[in-house]
C-alpha cells in the first residue's frame, strides 16, 4: 500500500530548496554522466580498507594506481547507470535536464566513454596494483549497473539493502591492493558500509518520494510511507553504531584512539536518527540526516587512517597502561 501522507516542508521553503540540488553547479555533459559527486566517498572507503591492513602505508605509486583505477571504474558505472535510466530520467521532473534525457550528450558517446573508463581502470589496476583489486573493482561496477540499477531498483523496496553491495566493495579493493588478499578487517568495513547504506539512502528517498512515486519506482517511502521508513532508518542507524565499534579490534593498531574519537560521530548519528523518528514527515530532518550520514562515513574512514599514525600507537600504549594501573588499584579479593 502506497502512503499518501503529506510531507512537512520547513516554513518559507519550497520543495526544490529542501531537496539536495545539483543545479547549482552545472557540469559539462561528459562529466555529469560520470556522477563525480559519488566518487570521493568511494575512494575514502577504499583508503579505509587499506588502513585496516598490515600493508599500510602503501607506496605512492600503488596508492595512486588504486585510487585512479577505482575512480575510473566508478565513473564507468555512473555512465552506464545514466544510459540505462535515461528514459526514466526523462519522465522525472528532477532529472529531465540531465545530459542524456536533455540531448546534451548522445547515448553512443556516453557508452564509448564508459567502455574507455572501464578499460583504463582495468589496465591501471592490473599493471599497477594486482588482479584481485582489478577484479573486485569490476565486480563493484557490475553490481551497481546490473544487480542494483537493472534488477533490484524497479522491483523491490529492499533494493538498496541488497544493492548496497556495490558501494561496499571499495574497502575490499583497498585491502586487496594493500596485501593481495582480503582479511577479516576488510570484510568488517564491507559489512559496515552495507549496514550504513540503507539509512543513508532512505533519508534521501524521503526527500525524493514524490519523484519515485511518479514513475513507479518502489522505494521504501513510496511503498510503506515515511513512518515505516523512519523506523527502518532507526534500526539500521543503531546497527551501524554497534558495528562501527568493532573497528577497535579490526585495526592492527590504534584501536583505542579510534574508539574514543568514534563516540561523537555515533552520538550525532543517533541524534539525527531520533529527530527524524520523532517527525518522519519532516523533510528538513531527513535532509539533515542524509547530509550527516555522508560526513559520518568520511569520518569513519578518516579515523581509520588516523589510527595508523605513530601518535595513535603511542596513545594506545599509554592508554592501556593507564587502564591497567587503574584496575590494579582495585584488586579482586
Amino acid at each position: 500500500m502506497v502512503s499518501s501522507a503529506p510531507a512537512i516542508l520547513p516554513e518559507g521553503l519550497t520543495r526544490d530548496q529542501v531537496v539536495p540540488s545539483r543545479k547549482r553547479v552545472k557540469l559539462p555533459a561528459w562529466l555529469e554522466v560520470a556522477k563525480p559527486r559519488l566518487i570521493p566517498l568511494l575512494l575514502a572507503t577504499t583508503l579505509g580498507g587499506m588502513a585496516l591492513t598490515e600493508g599500510w602505508p602503501m607506496s605512492s605509486q600503488r596508492l595512486a594506481c588504486t585510487l585512479g583505477g577505482g575512480a575510473l571504474a566508478s565513473a564507468a558505472a555512473g555512465v552506464l547507470n545514466c544510459i540505462w535510466e535515461q528514459d526514466l530520467d526523462r519522465r522525472m521532473k528532477r532529472t529531465s535536464g540531465r545530459a542524456l534525457p536533455s540531448g546534451r550528450l548522445s547515448p553512443s558517446m556516453a557508452f564509448v566513454g564508459a567502455i574507455s573508463c572501464t578499460l583504463a581502470a582495468s589496465v591501471l589496476l592490473v599493471s599497477g596494483v594486482n588482479c584481485l583489486a582489478a577484479g573486485l573493482s569490476l565486480l563493484g561496477l557490475c553490481s551497481y549497473v546490473l544487480l542494483y540499477t537493472a534488477f533490484l531498483k524497479p522491483r523491490t523496496s529492499q533494493n538498496i539493502v541488497i544493492g548496497g553491495v556495490a558501494g561496499a566493495i571499495p574497502p575490499l579493493v583497498g585491502a586487496a591492493a594493500a596485501t593481495g588478499h582480503v582479511g577479516l578487517s576488510g570484510w568488517w568495513l564491507f559489512t559496515l558500509v552495507m549496514v550504513w547504506t540503507p539509512a543513508h539512502f532512505w533519508a534521501l528517498a524521503l526527500l525524493l518520494k514524490d519523484d519515485y512515486q511518479s514513475v513507479g519506482i518502489p522505494m521504501l517511502p513510496v511503498v510503506k510511507g515515511p513512518l515505516i521508513t523512519a523506523q527502518a532508518i532507526s534500526r539500521y542507524g543503531w546497527a551501524t553504531v554497534v558495528l562501527s565499534g568493532f573497528g577497535i579490534w579490526a585495526l592492527p593498531e590504534g584501536g583505542l584512539l579510534y574508539g574514543v574519537l568514534l563516540m561523537p560521530f555515533n552520538g550525532r548519528l543517533l541524534q539525527m536518527v531520533y529527530r527524524l523518528s520523532a517527525v518522519p514527515e519532516d523533510l528538513d530532518r531527513a535532509k539533515g540526516l542524509f547530509r550527516w550520514s555522508i560526513l559520518y562515513m568520511f569520518g569513519i574512514c578518516l579515523l581509520l587512517v588516523m589510527s595508523r599514525l605513530p601518535m595513535a600507537v603511542q596513545f594506545d600504549t599509554q592508554g592501556i597502561a593507564l587502564i591497567t594501573q587503574m584496575v590494579n588499584l582495585f584488586p579482586v579479593s
